[in-house]
């Protein structure tokens, strides 16, 4: 590997109306956490792969082994490296996926909630951006094993109460098959951190009623998205996340910790 040359910040040529800017100059840390990343994306290092030490990675970058420890950091926070303690250990190349970056999101979502606040309003209204368009995307691309999963989810919620604890992973349970059943593995992702962290339905009333009404929409998607009707699929989506919201067990914008 090659090592760090430091990165002046070119000095500008003629007037401004040549194209010429001044690049910013890149610390030494931020130097080698790119390169890195760079041989990680690319393959050179495969996953599973130990990179170097320490040391000989201070070497190799002609830099401190106080700043490569920053670099790797920085890369273990990105979620590209583990790093394990011992003789035996040392940083590994990890395997990154949607699944990964659905755990990543998850994480930085739940310190983003428990460190700061977000409302009922954002939540629901970030539901729609997501959910609306994941339930026509299924009923376009859903499978015979989704549809199966669906109906067999329909079958438990029928045999449950309102209160019992079972609803809210049966909940969670249908949001993440109709955004898997989309075909967007990214748009699956993000639905399914959602309803991991912030448990959308623990700010519904539920009341009895509320609680069947809330069954039979899901029913009547699954429906839709069973016949492959995408109109229907997102309309009725979209009336069950407005009759949710219309059901708030909380005022509009309070604030959720």
């Amino acid at each position: 590997m090659e090592s760090i040359e430091p990165v002046r910040g070119a000095e500008p040529i003629g007037e401004a109306s040549d194209g010429f800017r001044p690049e910013p100059v890149m610390r030494p840390r931020q130097q080698v956490e790119e390169q890195l990343r760079r041989a990680i994306l690319s393959g050179s290092f495969a996953r599973g792969t130990r990179l170097p030490s320490e040391a000989k990675l201070a070497t190799q970058f002609r830099v401190s082994r106080a700043t490569i420890r920053e670099a790797l950091r920085a890369l273990v926070e990105a979620g590209l490296i583990a790093t394990v303690p011992g003789a035996s250990g040392g940083s590994f190349v990890m395997y990154f996926d949607h699944h990964k970056l659905g755990d990543l999101v998850s994480e930085r979502l739940t310190n983003t909630l428990e460190l700061g606040s977000i409302s009922y309003d954002e939540v629901a209204m970030f539901r729609n951006l997501l959910e609306v368009p994941s339930a026509r995307l299924a009923a376009e691309n859903r499978t015979d094993d989704h549809i199966a999963r669906l109906n067999d989810l329909m079958d438990r919620e029928k045999s449950v109460v309102v209160d019992d604890p079972r609803v809210q992973e049966f909940n969670v349970e249908f949001h993440t098959i109709v955004g898997e059943a989309s075909g967007n593995r990214l748009l699956s992702t993000f639905v399914a951190a959602l309803h991991r962290v912030t448990h959308p339905l623990t700010f519904i009333d539920t009341s009895e009623q509320v609680g069947r009404d809330a069954v039979r929409h899901q029913i009547k998607i699954v429906s839709a998205i069973a016949d492959q009707d995408g109109d229907l699929a997102e309309e009725y989506m979209s009336a069950h996340l407005a009759y949710l919201k219309e059901h708030a067990a909380v005022p509009g914008g309070a604030q959720l910790r």
